[in-house]
């Protein structure tokens, strides 16, 4: 009899275990805790862990601490990186469809381009992740791109030719930034700082939040608002977890990463709002009022090109919506 007991109350414990059973995700991204991408990466972890009662958490590994964005979405792919939160810079090498949002002045505003992307064109883009190896959760966002350099002020386009910039690793972006004058330079995020630092390259371009996050007030003189570029981020997934989950859990996860996407956009929006005055504290000389008709008129024959590669008429569907 207490033989019996005694088996029943250890399959009673196996059973509980199995119910309650804690799997740690390791979600990755390319900033700090404190930055756009850390908060965004924390809300979507929050959300996760309270709606499948603790089952699943996270464990946060920011400023590369997994690699650079390349090698995350890669090891999302393998299956040894459960989460990243990444920039369509890097994500355009995996799923090429993604590029067509990185075409520079392709979005008016902040509100033209979130309503594309989480609207049945962005909504789109994302089910193709599917196809290759990645689970596209939601867009988040990283904001419009602006250039700092160390060399000079720049008002127009004409003003950047010449310069070294560094740049992500993307065709979309460089065969824009050729009709500007400068010279792009892909590098790994992780490599930058120590490339501005010893001149390497003499500037780069980024939003404001990454800009702030990063100290890069620190080995730039020059920041131009140059909104050349819209830059949306994407929370994926690694297929080996998403497969697992119930119909139920998978909302949980879909839900998570929509208020993550909240969360990141009111950050951006923040650091628009007031970093500009602490980059001016920090040493830097701003433009705030750039000819950005400048940049449009010099940009305009790469769109040719990207009418060829992408379809004029897709082009024309994300600048048509209100």
């Amino acid at each position: 009899m207490k033989k019996t007991q005694l088996t029943l109350a250890a399959a009673a414990l196996f059973l509980g275990a199995s119910v309650h059973a804690q799997t740690t995700l390791k979600i990755g991204y390319s900033n700090a805790l404190n930055s756009h991408y850390g908060m965004g990466a924390v809300a979507f972890c929050e959300g996760i862990e309270k709606g499948t009662q603790g089952r699943y958490k996270c464990q946060q590994f920011p400023n590369n601490a997994l690699g650079g964005e390349r090698e995350m979405i890669e090891a999302v792919q393998l299956g040894t990186q459960d989460v990243a939160n990444v920039s369509t810079g890097a994500l355009g090498n995996f799923v090429p469809e993604t590029k067509i949002v990185d075409i520079p002045f392709l979005f008016r505003d902040y509100d033209h381009a979130r309503k594309v992307m989480d609207g049945p064109i962005g909504q789109d883009l994302l089910k193709k992740m599917t196809a290759k190896g990645i689970v596209g959760l939601a867009w988040t966002e990283n904001g419009f791109r602006h250039i700092t350099n160390s060399k000079r002020a720049i008002n127009t386009a004409d003003d950047a030719r010449g310069l070294k910039l560094r740049t992500m690793e993307n065709k979309v972006h460089m065969d824009g930034y050729k009709t500007f004058g400068v010279l792009p330079t892909p590098m790994a995020w992780p490599e930058v700082f120590t490339a501005l630092q010893q001149g390497t390259v003499d500037g780069q371009e980024n939003p404001i939040p990454v800009i702030l996050s990063n100290k890069l007030s620190q080995v730039q003189k020059h920041l131009s608002l140059t909104n050349h570029v819209y830059s949306p981020a994407v929370l994926v997934l690694t297929p080996t977890i998403w497969n697992k989950l119930s119909d139920l859990d998978k909302q949980v996860f879909l839900d998570a990463a929509k208020a993550a996407s909240t969360v990141q956009r009111k950050k951006v929006n923040d650091d628009e709002n007031n970093g500009i005055a602490q980059l001016k504290s920090d040493g830097m000389q701003v433009v705030e009022k750039v000819n950005g008709e400048s940049f449009r008129k010099a940009v305009a024959p790469a769109y040719a090109g990207f009418a060829k590669e992408f379809g004029a008429d897709k082009i024309a569907a994300i600048q048509a919506v209100k």
